[in-house]
């Protein structure tokens, strides 16, 4: 099976097994989050990108977050980036303590689009790997912040905040 295959499968996983197994725990409420910050992709040199994002995210344990992640990246010229990815967030201390250090790990896909030489437009998607760490500060019972830094591949350093309101 290819990486591309594999990283959809966990994804499409993730999006219809997840949401059964968060019924299960009744004290798990979803959190919808936006994301934003900077990526510098190592590619050639370092081509530096705007991120984008949202998500939504659960809480099955006390120490794990769960949930899918759409991160949308604006680069020099017509360089764009669109990642769709399963993220987990694992927590030192439980997540909803005042300030709870994490590490992440996330899977899936990243769509690649620019225009290349004569004006030609290309586009190609491959699998996406993240691993980071950051602290979430809840600023409130349903309110938190959380910067982090992730380093994925494609050859990326993503530097971001999510903050993440939970729901009712």
């Amino acid at each position: 099976m290819s990486i591309r295959r594999a990283a959809g499968a966990c994804l499409i996983l993730n999006f219809l097994v997840l949401p059964a197994v968060v019924r299960g725990q009744s004290a798990a409420t979803p959190s919808l989050t936006v994301t934003a910050g900077r990526a510098d992709f190592l590619d050639d040199g370092r081509l530096v990108h705007g991120v984008v994002g949202g998500g939504v995210e659960w809480l099955p344990f006390r120490h794990v977050a769960v949930g899918p992640e759409i991160l949308y990246m604006v680069g020099p010229g017509d360089d764009r980036d669109l990642f769709v990815l399963g993220v987990a967030r694992v927590g030192i201390l439980p997540l909803r303590s005042r300030v709870a250090p994490f590490v992440t790990v996330g899977a899936g896909t990243m769509t690649h689009s620019d225009t290349v030489s004569g004006g030609r437009p290309f586009r190609s998607t491959e699998a996406a790997l993240v691993l980071g760490a950051g602290v979430r500060v809840n600023a409130s019972p349903r309110v938190y912040v959380a910067p982090e830094v992730t380093l994925g591949w494609e050859p990326h350093l993503r530097v971001s905040v999510n903050v993440g309101i939970r729901l009712p």
